[in-house]
């Protein structure tokens, strides 16, 4: 845990290539135990696909930035002048945080560990290449960033749909909201910032209230009222705020980059996000109407599971308020 803080903080506030890719190197390495604690072969699979992936991701980090330094003698991260090195940093990056059209892994990551371990890989692991790419945005063309963005909005909508597995259809939410995150990127990083912090506080509740209620697919769901119906609920709740509906926070990072776009003429690729946004909707709705219709007093045909007894979380009674109604604070956000 200390070599994963240590790791992300490294990376945060280097202003060298070679220290930003130590930190993330540190990182990885101290992520890798974490995923195969749980002794089964879907662990060790999960440990082995995620550090073939970021394994290679820090390989094309690192080819990246010696070109530049050989290019330029500058191994500041500021100095990313090369467009072939700074096509290779943002693929590498979005390899990184599992970014379409390289996130495949992430999926199969998610599902082959616990609970605890999804929360960190789709929140805090994000946070070091997000910072990267936030540094190194003035240089990265549009085209690449406006191009994945849109399609991990795609893949992120369509790949969640199907799932009945709660890890999975969390890490396509994952994807989706990156998507959004690296489209704004491109036009305003401060505001990629806000989505993405948005993000990562509507995501942590709803994995906190999975592990304490044992819930890992939506067979699962339908029976979580007879541990605690208030639970249950705030689950419905905060699966539609992180898809973006009115009046919870989701809402507002949506908003705010939608009304970017349209001023910056981009009125085609506001409706293409709005699209992909009504794809996802899809199975939000879904799990939110399957939580909504199978509470008491409804009878359902599923087994109720055998659970521990009720561990109570303060950050998670603390972040679900935040997650569901901030929406409010819009007027006070510079533009």
């Amino acid at each position: 845990t200390l070599s994963i803080i240590i790791g992300t903080i490294m990376t945060m506030s280097s202003s060298n290539w070679l220290m930003a890719w130590i930190g993330l190197e540190l990182n990885m390495l101290a992520v890798l135990p974490i995923i195969s604690k749980p002794k089964t072969t879907r662990a060790s699979e999960a440990t082995t696909k995620y550090f073939l992936t970021q394994a290679i991701a820090s390989a094309m980090m690192l080819l990246s930035s010696t070109i530049n330094a050989w290019q330029t003698g500058s191994w500041d991260i500021s100095e990313l002048k090369n467009k072939f090195s700074t096509t290779i940093m943002a693929l590498s990056l979005m390899m990184k945080m599992g970014a379409a059209p390289i996130h495949f892994w992430l999926p199969e990551v998610l599902q082959g560990t616990t609970l605890q371990t999804a929360l960190l890989i789709t929140t805090w692991q994000k946070i070091a290449p997000i910072t990267l790419m936030y540094m190194i945005s003035n240089n990265i063309q549009p085209t690449i960033l406006v191009s994945a963005g849109i399609l991990s909005m795609i893949i992120g909508g369509l790949g969640g749909i199907n799932q009945t597995q709660l890890r999975k259809t969390m890490a396509y939410s994952s994807i989706n909201n990156l998507g959004w995150t690296i489209t704004i990127m491109a036009f305003s990083p401060n505001m990629a910032l806000m989505n993405i912090s948005t993000y990562i506080l509507m995501t942590t509740p709803i994995f906190l209230m999975m592990t304490t209620t044992s819930t890992k697919t939506l067979q699962n769901l339908s029976t979580t009222w007879t541990t605690s119906l208030t639970m249950t609920l705030s689950i419905a709740l905060l699966m539609l705020s992180t898809s973006g509906l009115p009046p919870f926070t989701g809402f507002m990072p949506k908003t705010l980059i939608l009304n970017e776009l349209i001023s910056q003429n981009l009125t085609i690729l506001a409706t293409l996000a709005i699209m992909t946004s009504l794809i996802s909707l899809l199975f939000y709705l879904r799990i939110a109407y399957l939580i909504m219709m199978l509470t008491p007093p409804t009878t359902t045909p599923s087994s109720t599971k055998w659970r521990a007894q009720n561990q109570k979380s303060q950050p998670m009674t603390m972040m679900t308020p935040t997650a569901l109604f901030i929406t409010h604070l819009i007027p006070a956000i510079p533009y």
